[in-house]
C-alpha cells in the first residue's frame, strides 16, 4: 500500500510523534457519570498494558468472523493505512471517527500491537490527558521496552510515510535491470522500509513499500552472531515453504546470498539472513529486534512470495537509499561500462593475454585462483570456436562503501549461432583507477 505525497495533513504532526499529537488533542468525552468515567479508565489502562504486553485487546460490541481472523484474507499494507488513517483523523481532531476506526482496527488485526496501543489512548483520551503514546499511569516499569519499542515503531512508519521518494525516481544502485529479472526491492534500514519495483518496458516502478525490522544491533553486519543486518547487494537465491519452517518465521522465508563475494573478500562471516514473517502472534516487530534478518508482517510478505523470483531478484540493502531519475543512476556507470565492453570484446576475439589483464591478481572463485580461472576462460574461448560471445540480460548493480565502488553485472554469454549459454556473475571493483573482475561465477 502506497502512501504519496498528496496528504497535507502530514506535515502538521508535531515531530512526526504521535505522542506529541495525542498530548496535545483533546477529544470529547462522552462519559457523565463516575462510574462510567471509571470503568472507561480502567478498560483503557488494561487496554494500553495489554499492548504493550503483546496481548489482543478485544474490541467491543463487534462479531468477528473468521474473514476478519484469517491470515489469509489481510492484505498488504492495510492495516498500517488503517493506522495512518487514524492518526490523520486524530490530526483533523476527529477524536470520534479515529475512536471508532481504530476499534475496527483492532478487532480485525488483534496482533497489531501498535494499533492496539493507539486504541488504548484513545479509550484513555475519553477519561483523561494522554502525555505519549502508550500513557499507563501506574507504575508500569515492566513494560517500558515494549512501549519504547512501539513508539519507535510508530515513528519509523510516520518518517517513511513523510519521506517519500520522488516520483518516477529508484535506488541508485540500479543501474541497469534486465528484462528476466521481473522484480527487484530495496530497504532502506534509515526508514524501516522496505521497497518493492516491478521491472517493465518503461524501466522500474515502484509497487508498492512495507515496513521491516532489521538486527538488534542495527546493520553493517561483519561477524557470525553480531546481531547486524548485512548492508550491500545481494539476490534472492529461494523461496522456503512454510510448512518445512519453524512457526516463528511466519509465512515463508527468502533467504539472500549473503556474504557474498565482496563481503568474503572484506572478512564477512555469518549465514542464514533471509526476509521472513512473524509468528501468528505478533503482527510486525519492533524496528531493531531480529538476529540479522529483514522481517516483515505476514500479509506484506505473501505479496512478496507470490510476486518475485528467487535466483533472479536483486535486493538492495542500505543505510540510506539515494534516489535518483534512471538516467542519473545510468550515467553514473558510464566509466564502468566502457571497461565491460572491452574486456567483452577483448574475450569475443580471443585475446586471453587482454582478456586476464581484466581480472585482479588476488582473483578467486570459489577456491579457483587467477592462475586457475585462466585455463577457464581459455576453455571457454575454445568452446566458442572462435565465433564472437554475445551477452544478453545484462544487469548492472553499483555499490558504494566508503570510498569502494564495486559493481555486480549479471548476464548470458552465448556463442554466435548458439541457443543458449552460461548465466555469468561478475564482482569488479576499482583498483588504481582501473575496473577489474575480483569473482566471476555461473548461476542457474
Amino acid at each position: 500500500m502506497l502512501f504519496r505525497a498528496a496528504t497535507p495533513w502530514l506535515p502538521r504532526l508535531p515531530a512526526g510523534l504521535l505522542a506529541l499529537l495525542l498530548a496535545a488533542t483533546a477529544l470529547p468525552s462522552a462519559a457523565r457519570d463516575d462510574g462510567a468515567r471509571t470503568a472507561r479508565k480502567k478498560a483503557a489502562v488494561a487496554a494500553t498494558a495489554a499492548a504493550a504486553a503483546g496481548t489482543a485487546i478485544a474490541a467491543p460490541s463487534s462479531r468477528r468472523t473468521r474473514a476478519d481472523t484469517a491470515g489469509d484474507a489481510q492484505k498488504d499494507g492495510e492495516a498500517e493505512a488503517r493506522l495512518i488513517a487514524v492518526y490523520r483523523l486524530i490530526g483533523q481532531g476527529d477524536g470520534a471517527g479515529a475512536l471508532a476506526e481504530a476499534e475496527k482496527l483492532a478487532r480485525d488485526y488483534p496482533t497489531f500491537q501498535l494499533g492496539q496501543l493507539v486504541y488504548g489512548d484513545l479509550l484513555a483520551l475519553r477519561v483523561r490527558p494522554v502525555r505519549m503514546l502508550g500513557d499507563i499511569p501506574d507504575d508500569s516499569s515492566r513494560d517500558a521496552p515494549a512501549l519504547a519499542a512501539l513508539r519507535h515503531e510508530s515513528a519509523m512508519r510516520l518518517k517513511a510515510l513523510r519521506e517519500r521518494p520522488p516520483s518516477g525516481t529508484v535506488p541508485s544502485q540500479f543501474v541497469q535491470i534486465a528484462g528476466s529479472s521481473r522484480h527487484a526491492i530495496a530497504v532502506d534500514a534509515s526508514r524501516s522500509r522496505l521497497y518493492l519495483f516491478e521491472n517493465g518496458p518503461q524501466g522500474l516502478t515502484l509497487l508498492a513499500d512495507y515496513y521491516i525490522s532489521v538486527g538488534k544491533s542495527g546493520i553493517e553486519k561483519s561477524l557470525e552472531g553480531d546481531m547486524r543486518t548485512p548492508l550491500g547487494v545481494y539476490y534472492i537465491t529461494g523461496n522456503l515453504n512454510p510448512r518445512s519452517l519453524k512457526a516463528f518465521y511466519g509465512a515463508g522465508a527468502l533467504p539472500i546470498n549473503y556474504p557474498n563475494p565482496y563481503d568474503l573478500r572484506r572478512g564477512k562471516t555469518g549465514s542464514g539472513i533471509w526476509l521472513h514473517g512473524t509468528p501468528n502472534e505478533q503482527f510486525s516487530r519492533a524496528p531493531l529486534s531480529t538476529d540479522g534478518c529483514v522481517v516483515i508482517a505476514n500479509p506484506d510478505l505473501r505479496r512478496i512470495l507470490r510476486t518475485v523470483e528467487p535466483r533472479a531478484t536483486p535486493v538492495v540493502i542500505a543505510e540510506r537509499l539515494n534516489w535518483v531519475a534512471p538516467p542519473a543512476a545510468k550515467s553514473a556507470a558510464q566509466g564502468f561500462e566502457s571497461a565491460f565492453a572491452a574486456w567483452r570484446t577483448a574475450k569475443s576475439g580471443g585475446d586471453l593475454v587482454r582478456t586476464i589483464g581484466y581480472y585482479t591478481s588476488d582473483f578467486n572463485s570459489y577456491g579457483k585462483t587467477l592462475t586457475d580461472w585462466t585455463a577457464v576462460v581459455q576453455q571457454d574461448m575454445a568452446r566458442a570456436k572462435g565465433q564472437p560471445l554475445q551477452t544478453k540480460d545484462l544487469t548492472f548493480l553499483r555499490w558504494q562503501d566508503g570510498s569502494s565502488e564495486t559493481m555486480v553485472v549479471t548476464f548470458g554469454e552465448v556463442p554466435e549461432g548458439a541457443k543458449t549459454g552460461p548465466v555469468r556473475r561478475q564482482y569488479w571493483l576499482q583498483q588504481g583507477g582501473q575496473w577489474k573482475i575480483f569473482f566471476e561465477g555461473t548461476i542457474g
